[in-house]
């Protein structure tokens, strides 16, 4: 029988747990928008992981996302923004767990001139390592896309790119 004290423990673990887990997925946001693959990489186990990143493609392994990451939108005309929302988390046994987010994404493209925002839900899920929470398989399901032609005839430009940090010194 599980005392209060035992009980207050395993509330509270599950709660540290579960705020561990918004830190990886805000931490991998972070990675993406920072153009920084050895922080995403660093979002998922070691080994055989389940990526599902539909149209992106497919992966068994974190290195071959980071790689299409990297060739794809490691650039500087790239301007990307991922606000993840409305995470449900589920703890599952004592070092797995699974959640949901809202995906809020917006690409700027200052070499052809487009905006791109999209809206998508991941499904996660997640395995305590010896280095933390990671995440061990992800789907990205997206939902509504929207893209637009950044251009005197179409939109007008007010301002697109990203922010002049050397003017700003």
């Amino acid at each position: 029988m599980m005392t209060d004290n035992k009980r207050l423990e395993a509330r509270i673990q599950a709660l540290e747990d579960r705020e561990a887990i918004r830190d990886l997925k805000a931490r991998y946001f972070a990675a993406c928008d920072g153009k920084d693959p050895a922080a995403m990489r660093a979002c998922f186990v070691d080994g055989p992981v389940a990526i599902d990143f539909g149209a992106i493609g497919s992966f068994d392994l974190a290195d071959d996302l980071v790689a299409v990451f990297e060739r794809l939108g490691c650039h500087p005309h790239m301007i990307e923004m991922h606000h993840g929302v409305n995470a449900r988390i589920a703890l599952n046994e004592a070092d797995t767990a699974v959640g949901e987010w809202a995906l809020h994404y917006q690409l700027i493209n200052t070499d052809e001139m487009t905006l791109t925002q999209l809206g998508a839900r991941y499904e996660d899920e997640y395995r305590r390592t010896e280095a933390g929470w990671r995440i061990s398989a992800t789907r990205c399901i997206v939902h509504s896309t929207m893209v637009l032609q950044l251009g005197e005839d179409a939109l007008k430009r007010v301002f697109a790119g990203a922010p002049d940090t050397a003017a700003a010194a």
